[in-house]
């Protein structure tokens, strides 16, 4: 019985010390905390919705379109949204999914790649409101607290899943190097952002949904899934959001210094080490140098000792007034120095490209921080970042690659981007050819020079084969084996296996079956497959018009047939082509064996699609190569010409939709193609 009774203590013990130990949201009862979490998910779910988005990224010398989808929340009523930038962050086109299943618009109002914010609005009359949901107040989280992670995985309807907070500041590990790290548009978003680490399951398209408390109460934005998932703190998503609602962007402060935790081997343990000092920058104006350690700033002590400190001491550094001096305490040598530090507005990483179609590139303006890295004195010029293959600048010689820098064109002097662009206006206006430009560039502290012939490459005029007499039927070498097969081992010749419907061969009589031994007396001696050229190399010694008599046999019986032997059609690279650059697709004429192959009659007219390029407008509008295109936009499409004098009106007049009839097997479609117009 004692034995028992003090198994029973220890019992009840350990019960009162885990009840102590363990937070109270991992000790509700089952019955309770569903139904914590039934309200928690009534609250938030009308406010969720699932983001298409049709983004745009750069490669090759174009700019390419794909497709994605999101999660978002409703923050006002008036429609704004929070999400993540890197869903939404790029868009060119915004589509919501509400609860309701409802599918409406939305723009993009501002994003900030740093902390991997964005906001988006719903487009609408103005007055209409919608659900929303509420931030809750990060700092209070504690691990173990149960969260929610809401929103549509892999694109699927709205979802929750339930878990625990394991780690309410969570960062990325020293050991993960400068590839481990969260990178967007050429910013550490850890720099800023101590992550909420939670089990809560997240999968591809939860991206920019809300990690909501029991409370109903989004408490972060969920971003990343490492075996755990990881949220953006509510609170600083928040902060985040509302400027971007009031101002379009963010603005930050910038000192140009580095900074990483005290070494392990520091005798001082006071401050945090200054461990690059860019040139020019304001704490290089400052007189910081390298291994300072800095312990002040204003009336801010500075303490750095573990990795999980710096994100809140950059915060500090990014949110120091623009313009305003602040005093700055350093230890250099082990001596105190008080330094004045004047920050200056902070630039993107990397500026915004785009793409250049006369000249075959993706470019962008230089910031303050590119020019340093290439050793420049200033940022003038334009940044070559990708090249077409095939394009003006790849067919120079020498030709600029990605990271050189264009300077000047045709002795004028290039500043930007859109200095690039006025430019590339004067050259190519009227031109009815490609221009020949001379072109300065750097790349390395080395000047070159080059020409380049700028401009939009027409489609040449396809070669014409010459034409000869033609016999319109397929046909198959009578083999040795087959001509046995027949009861005829000394037959040779070709058996018909196609007669082509209206031609000459099919109004004089030829029928898949007849067996061709003769022509015009001449026998044929093909027996065996190699000799499948014969008939067609005989045929093609007669003149155009000329009547042949085929000698064939027909039910084991002889007779002759005479046909008159046709002009032989152009074939696929005799067609006249087009190039769509703006939507990125290929077109041709159709020719006589396409009808044929495809059972396309006489009547119907139309281009044929010879290529659609990966991330262009044609392929997010779902357009397919082999696809007949039949009308665009209600005007019916004869051949090539009518359809390059219509797509050609359409870039003039920036069409808002552009509407594909098209016919694909047996069914027919209408594509829809969302197009954004940019002037080069």
């Amino acid at each position: 019985m004692t034995k028992c009774f003090v198994s029973q203590s220890l019992c009840v013990c350990l019960l009162v010390l885990a009840m102590l130990i363990w937070p109270a949201s991992a000790q509700e009862a089952p019955d309770v905390l569903r139904t914590k979490v039934d309200v928690a998910v009534a609250k938030v779910k009308p406010a969720l919705v699932r983001i298409h988005v049709v983004w745009t990224t750069y490669g090759e010398g174009r700019e390419i379109k794909y497709q994605a989808t999101g999660s978002g929340a409703i923050i006002r009523e008036d429609g704004y949204i929070v999400t993540n930038h890197h869903v939404a962050g790029h868009a060119t086109r915004l589509f919501c999914t509400l609860s309701t299943k409802e599918e409406v618009e939305a723009e993009l109002i501002g994003t900030d790649a740093m902390t991997d914010i964005a906001v988006i609005k719903l487009k609408s009359d103005g007055r209409r409101r919608f659900p929303v949901a509420k931030f809750g107040d990060s700092s209070e989280v504690e691990v173990g607290d149960h969260v929610l992670a809401m929103g549509s995985p892999m694109s699927l309807s709205q979802s929750v899943t339930l878990g625990i907070v394991s780690n309410s500041e969570m960062v990325m590990p020293s050991m993960m190097g400068r590839f481990g790290q969260l990178t967007l548009d050429g910013e550490n978003v850890g720099s800023l952002v101590r992550w909420i680490g939670h089990d809560a399951q997240i999968y591809g398209g939860n991206s920019g949904g809300p990690l909501c408390n029991l409370q109903g109460e989004i408490i972060g934005i969920n971003e990343i899934s490492m075996g755990l998932g990881g949220a953006i703190p509510g609170n600083l998503a928040q902060s985040i959001a509302n400027e971007l609602i009031l101002d379009g962007k963010i603005s930050r402060s910038w000192v140009g210094f580095t900074v990483q935790p005290q070494l392990k081997s520091a005798t001082d343990r006071r401050g945090v080490v200054v461990s690059s000092v860019i040139e020019g920058a304001p704490s290089d104006k400052a007189g910081f140098e390298p291994g300072d350690i800095l312990v002040r700033l204003g009336d801010e002590a500075i303490d750095v000792r573990f990795a999980e400190q710096i994100p809140p001491l950059n915060g500090i550094l990014a949110g120091l007034t623009i313009g305003e001096p602040v005093e700055a305490e350093v230890l250099r040598e082990g001596k105190s120095k008080v330094l004045s530090l004047t920050p200056i507005e902070r630039e993107k990483a990397i500026p915004q490209q785009y793409e250049f179609k006369a000249w075959g590139i993706t470019a962008r303006n230089l910031s303050y921080v590119n020019a340093k890295e290439l050793k420049r004195e200033n940022t003038d010029g334009v940044l070559v970042s990708t090249v077409r293959p095939g394009g003006a600048i790849a067919d120079a010689k020498p030709d600029p690659t990605p990271n050189d820098v264009l300077v000047e064109v045709n002795g004028e002097p290039v500043k930007n981007v859109e200095g690039l662009r006025a430019i590339t206006k004067k050259i190519t206006e009227g031109a009815t050819e490609l221009v020949p430009t001379m072109v300065k560039f750097e790349r390395r502290g080395n000047e070159y020079v080059t020409v380049v012939k700028v401009g939009i490459r027409e489609m040449p005029e396809p070669g014409r084969e010459v034409q000869k007499a033609w016999l319109p039927v397929n046909t198959q070498v009578i083999t040795r084996e087959l001509a046995k097969q027949l009861g005829d081992e000394k037959l040779k010749g070709f058996r018909v296996t196609q007669v082509f419907k209206g031609t000459s061969a099919d109004v004089a009589g030829l029928k898949v079956g007849d067996l061709i031994y003769a022509v015009d007396g001449q026998a044929l001696e093909a027996n065996a497959p190699e000799d499948f050229e014969e008939l067609e190399t005989l045929i093609r010694q007669y003149k155009i018009g000329t009547t042949a008599e085929f000698n064939i046999k027909r039910d084991g019986k002889k007779q002759t047939i005479a046909v008159d032997l046709s002009r032989s059609p152009r074939v696929r690279r005799e067609m006249k082509e087009y190039e769509d650059l703006y939507f990125e697709f290929t077109v041709r004429d159709i020719t006589f064996m396409d009808r044929v192959d495809d059972s396309i009659d006489k009547e119907t007219k139309g281009v044929l699609v010879d290529d659609v390029k990966s991330g262009g407008w044609a392929t997010l509008g779902g357009l397919y190569v082999d696809d007949l295109i039949l009308a665009v936009n209600d005007t019916p499409i004869a051949d090539v010409g009518e359809l390059e004098a219509k797509m050609k009106s359409i870039a003039a007049e920036k069409a808002a939709y552009v509407i594909l009839k098209i016919r694909r097997g047996i069914y027919t479609a209408y594509l829809e193609m969302e197009p954004k117009w940019d002037d080069e």
